[in-house]
């Protein structure tokens, strides 16, 4: 009998938000100085692209070996951000990565939306992980909230998208969409702990971030 990987929250957060710290990093530093280089800051994002995608996939194997496990929700965004990601390099258009996000978070909201209209918890399949303790109540209200709180970051996504420069757009991600997710997140705790959410639990559901 294989021994179950041992959960990890920090490496969790290095999995989910890595390659986009990668991404950010690549890009500031291929960034021109000169604002007005318009060749220089499609290079910039086509370095920060390239890498993004490798560190995406070199973060679904590391879950693989660490935690054991590749989640649907996991595997879903690596695809989105390859598949994008790769469009954006082929035609040299930042909008491709631009819209990646959005793409994503419309995608989970439907899934998840869906899923609560017709009394199914789907989230508990995308995380593939079982809360220790929630019940089936807790499940479909974390379903629904996530799935509202989804759509509200596709919404914001394309705001700051439209309103903002390509590398202030980058920038939100680490210092917005980041931050509004640990709020989030740690905003769902007492409504979890209502519906049987054990210490265990507890400590998964706070390592659990949506993608971004």
């Amino acid at each position: 009998m294989v021994a179950e990987k041992k959960k990890s929250g920090w490496l969790n957060l290095v999995v989910d938000y890595g390659p986009l710290l990668i991404f950010f990093l690549v890009y500031r530093h291929y960034s021109p100085a000169d604002k007005e280089d318009a060749v220089g800051e499609v290079f910039a994002v086509m370095r920060g692209t390239g890498a993004f995608i490798v560190a995406a996939i070199a973060a679904l194997g590391i879950s693989k070996w660490r935690l054991g496990k590749v989640s649907p929700m996991l595997w879903l965004s690596t695809a989105l951000i390859v598949g994008f990601g790769g469009l954006t390099i082929l035609l040299h258009d930042p909008f491709y990565v631009q819209i990646k996000p959005t793409a994503i978070y419309i995608l989970f909201a439907a899934v998840l939306l869906v899923g609560y209209w017709k009394g199914k918890a789907l989230l508990k399949i995308l995380l593939e992980s079982a809360f220790e303790g929630l019940d089936d109540e807790g499940w479909m209200l974390l379903s629904r909230n996530w799935g509202f709180f989804f759509l509200f970051l596709a919404a914001l996504n394309e705001g700051l998208r439209l309103w903002l420069s390509f590398g202030d757009w980058l920038a939100t991600k680490l210092w917005v969409f980041m931050p509004l997710s640990f709020l989030f997140t740690f905003s769902q705790i007492p409504m979890l702990l209502r519906h049987g959410l054990g210490e265990k639990g507890q400590e998964e559901a706070e390592s659990q971030i949506p993608p971004s």
